[in-house]
């Protein structure tokens, strides 16, 4: 099923406008709006969150927004910068998010995030890393994804939740309730329309198809198809300039798998000398199907590392021929590498050494099959505290350099979040005899410490006169656990005397 994402902009030329000023932008609680021409009338072209909930709204004159607000901060709008804006924010999504993204100006784009919502962990997880990205620039931001993107488009302006992902059995139901404009019909049409009564797209689903079309031409029935999926609607998916890609025609449209699969490789072929000559690898491959009815529909396959090996880039996007749909025929296929590093020559293996295993393609293989987020390795940090003292890298990342401070022994399983237990104990140093841990009690046959931890003092206050004592108990059915007690067993300011159990010992 197609998942296709309206990424809608409310403010973006405001927003835009801030980014640019900087420290010199109006504070954020002010009347801001931006001003152009519209033929001789001047008029507003944006307006900010302030100014909107005043009744201000773009298309608005100048001099009638003026007598309802007398305090505006008026700027002169730039649509230029801001379209060039956009299909930057384009080209930068386009590397992150999906093969295909398209433009809807002024104030928006289109994704098509078919098969490319796994490393973000589904649709739902792609959207809210596009607009937490957005909140940490200042931009306002909605998304909706659906079946279409007539109702991605809908939703996204007209519907009540700035994230939200529909689902094909509810796709009439969830746009059934918008006004006429969510279709995108001009506003001369909408207005003959509401003189007739018909205000939603249900009511003007439910009108007879050939009156429609006799009174108010073709127009409302297309946007009707489109949002529905009855009609395909055309996409030109932007392009980055500086990417590397190279693409086939055919004379003939071509639909067979193994056809497709043959023809993949023989572009691998040509992309790989493109990158050698470049000395360039690639880091993710995009790999577009034009079919002969205007629809397009794409693979999309990372690496860990940058790469030019052919064989690695083929299984790579053959792993996936089996989910393109065809239709009626393939005419062209495109092959790019819009995310490429610098890649020269590597050493194989030198006399007298042994060769390192090259697990990068494996990572891969994975990477695309399970998610890239689930693939990871651990590494040591510069901490004392024992849950801080590690954290998770990528797999392919240069491996770190540092160990963990301590000489004590580590347990082969460290607990998330430390588990309370009960204990029995002599202060301020002895183990405990016994501890009730998960409702079972457990009687301490041997015990080495304590291992003394104090808190990061550059944190805060309070983590600066903590304390833990750590020992090693072992019960008497030979298992070895890592428990810990908050606070010296003295003073109650280095912590609660409260007892905790951190980890198993394999």
């Amino acid at each position: 099923m197609r998942q296709v994402v309206s990424l809608y902009l409310p403010t973006w030329p405001i927003d835009r406008l801030r980014r640019r000023l900087g420290p010199h932008a109006p504070p954020p609680d002010a009347l801001l709006v931006l001003t152009g021409m519209e033929g001789r009338r001047r008029v507003l072209t944006a307006v900010g969150a302030p100014a909107r909930a005043l009744g201000l709204h773009a298309g608005m004159a100048v001099s009638q927004a003026q007598a309802l607000v007398p305090d505006l901060v008026m700027m002169d709008a730039d649509p230029k910068a801001d379209a060039e804006a956009l299909e930057k924010l384009a080209v930068w999504s386009l590397r992150r998010y999906s093969p295909m993204i398209a433009l809807d100006p002024p104030d928006g784009l289109m994704l098509d995030i078919t098969g490319a919502t796994h490393p973000h962990g589904g649709a739902e997880g792609l959207l809210g890393d596009v607009l937490r990205r957005l909140a940490e620039v200042e931009t306002a931001g909605r998304a909706v994804c659906a079946p279409t993107y007539g109702a991605a488009h809908a939703l996204a302006r007209f519907g009540s939740a700035p994230l939200r992902v529909v689902d094909p059995l509810e796709l009439a139901d969830a746009i059934s309730y918008l006004p006429l404009a969510a279709l995108r019909l001009d506003a001369d049409k909408v207005h003959k329309l509401a003189t007739l009564g018909i205000e939603t797209i249900a009511e003007l689903e439910a009108m007879p198809r050939a009156s429609l079309a006799l009174r108010f031409g073709s127009e409302p029935g297309k946007r009707l198809d489109q949002a529905y999926g009855r009609l395909s609607e055309p996409f030109e998916p932007v392009e980055a300039p500086e990417r590397i890609e190279v693409e086939r025609r055919f004379a003939e449209p071509i639909a067979a798998p193994e056809t497709l699969e043959r023809y993949t490789l023989k572009l691998v072929d040509a992309l790989a000398l493109e990158l050698e000559e470049a000395g360039l690898g690639a880091r993710r491959l995009d790999l577009r199907f034009h079919r002969v009815d205007n629809a397009v529909q794409a693979i999309r396959a990372g690496l860990a590392k940058p790469s030019r090996e052919k064989k690695q880039l083929a299984r790579l996007l053959c792993d996936k021929i089996q989910t393109i749909d065809p239709g009626f025929g393939v005419e062209r296929m495109v092959l790019a590498a819009p995310v490429v590093e610098p890649l020269g020559l590597r050493t194989i293996s030198t006399l007298g050494e042994r060769a390192v295993p090259e697990v990068s393609a494996l990572v891969d293989v994975l990477g695309n099959r399970v998610g890239e987020e689930r693939l990871f390795r651990l590494a040591a940090r510069e901490s004392h505290i024992p849950e801080r003292s590690v954290e998770r890298i990528a797999p392919m990342a240069d491996p770190t350099l540092l160990r963990w401070p301590q000489r004590w022994p580590r347990p082969a399983r460290l607990f998330a979040r430390p588990e309370m237990i009960e204990t029995m104990a002599l202060l301020p140093d002895h183990p405990p005899v016994h501890f009730v841990w998960r409702g079972v009690r457990r009687r301490v046959t041997r015990a080495d410490g304590p291992e003394r931890i104090y808190g990061e003092w550059h944190l805060s206050e309070a983590e600066w006169l903590s304390v833990r004592d750590y020992f090693l108990v072992e019960d008497e059915m030979g298992a070895r656990y890592w428990v810990f007690r908050q606070g010296d067993g003295m003073d109650p300011v280095t912590g609660a005397q409260s007892w905790f159990l951190h980890g198993v010992f394999g």
